[in-house]
């Protein structure tokens, strides 16, 4: 019976078992436990540390009903699960520093996930008529070019947003901290069916899960980890936003700003960002500048709602069709993994066009970032 469900319903089991944590799938992972899980005992889980209960929940999810029974639900609701196994997992997301989902339960366009780069948008959900109408126009914008927009489908700026690029060549990924069946809130219903026939709906929640505060900033978290950088339209001292921002702080990526008037609380926070660094927006060519080492060259230039959907460039053989600034940093890596600072004072370039020439080699799957801010060859 174990034969007969894939490596990929295995860890969405792992992933679906009350109690298992991020941590313990992850240790399971790494001692080889995912290809034997079906076949073990509840007293076989020991040796991962977990107590009785999660085991006996983890024994319990993988019968092979419950596997059956899992699978029919996501069935009936429409919904297909994205493993971190899986070629169609988001690249960007697995490169992410915030512990990227195991699963990723989707509805809508698969392709969203891998085929063209991405940008998010975020903000308060008590916009301004500011706000709102800056939100949907940049976002418009960005999805003419082909870029992805990537939004949380709040109220307010996310929604803003998702209706700017719903119809445009980019599309919208729409990620929920509710379960990829359940909108929320209510009142953006019409807009979450928009999104599930022309978009992608994502969430990380198994089906059937009760909505909860923490939710919302695990959502967060992947908003940021799938996109090339983040756009922040209005946000108080305490929005989500901020955390939004954080979490593309923390993942190397480019944070973004639209500056608000210094006397409004609903821009406060978004101008704190700016003091810190952070890069202001005020129209579409503000964004791609920074990405122009990454991006194809139909998304840089000027395109139309009939634009094609930009592509992540295909990796070429080792030190090929690479621009002199990317040949240059991957010789380097050749020679042996080396820290950011060391590539600064080795290569000569500045620190955001080092940042971004870093960003493109990761994109085209040439290097990867470790642990400390030190990159390796792939």
């Amino acid at each position: 019976m174990a034969q007969e469900w894939s490596l990929d319903e295995v860890l969405i089991g792992l992933h679906e078992a009350e109690g298992v944590g991020w941590k313990t799938i992850k240790r399971i992972m790494a001692g080889g436990g995912l290809a034997e899980a079906l076949d073990r005992r509840e007293r076989d889980w020991r040796e991962f540390g977990l107590n009785v209960r999660q085991r006996e929940n983890l024994v319990r999810r993988l019968r092979p009903e419950s596997m059956e029974a899992a699978w029919r639900k996501r069935s009936r609701a429409g919904v297909f699960a994205v493993t971190r196994r899986d070629p169609r997992y988001p690249f960007l997301l697995k490169q992410s520093p915030d512990q990227p989902p195991w699963v990723l339960y989707c509805i809508g366009r698969p392709e969203l996930l891998t085929d063209r780069p991405a940008v998010a948008f975020v903000g308060t959900r008590l916009a301004t008529a500011y706000g709102l109408r800056v939100a949907e126009d940049l976002a418009a914008a960005c999805a003419e070019r082909g870029l992805a927009v990537v939004s949380g489908m709040a109220k307010g700026i996310d929604g803003a947003a998702h209706r700017g690029a719903v119809n445009r060549a980019g599309g919208t990924i729409a990620v929920l901290a509710s379960p990829a069946d359940a909108p929320y809130p209510a009142e953006n219903r019409a807009l979450y069916r928009k999104i599930s026939e022309t978009g992608l709906i994502v969430s990380e929640m198994p089906l059937g899960t009760q909505l909860a505060r923490g939710h919302f900033v695990l959502r967060n978290r992947i908003i940021a980890g799938l996109s090339l950088g983040t756009v922040v339209v209005e946000a108080g001292d305490s929005s989500g936003a901020l955390i939004t921002a954080k979490c593309t702080i923390d993942a190397n990526r480019e944070l973004f700003v639209v500056p608000g008037p210094i006397t409004s609380p609903r821009s406060s926070g978004a101008l704190d960002l700016l003091r810190q660094g952070a890069k202001a927006v005020m129209r579409i060519d503000d964004i791609l500048l920074e990405f122009q080492h990454v991006l194809p060259p139909e998304i840089l230039r000027e395109g139309s709602r009939e634009a094609p959907p930009g592509r992540l460039r295909k990796p070429d053989p080792a030190g090929a069709n690479l621009t002199p600034d990317e040949a240059r940093l991957y010789d380097l890596l050749l020679e042996r993994p080396l820290s950011i600072d060391e590539l600064s004072a080795r290569s000569g370039l500045t620190f955001g066009l080092l940042h971004s020439v870093l960003l493109s080699l990761q994109i085209k799957r040439r290097i990867h970032q470790q642990p400390g801010s030190v990159y390796t060859v792939l």
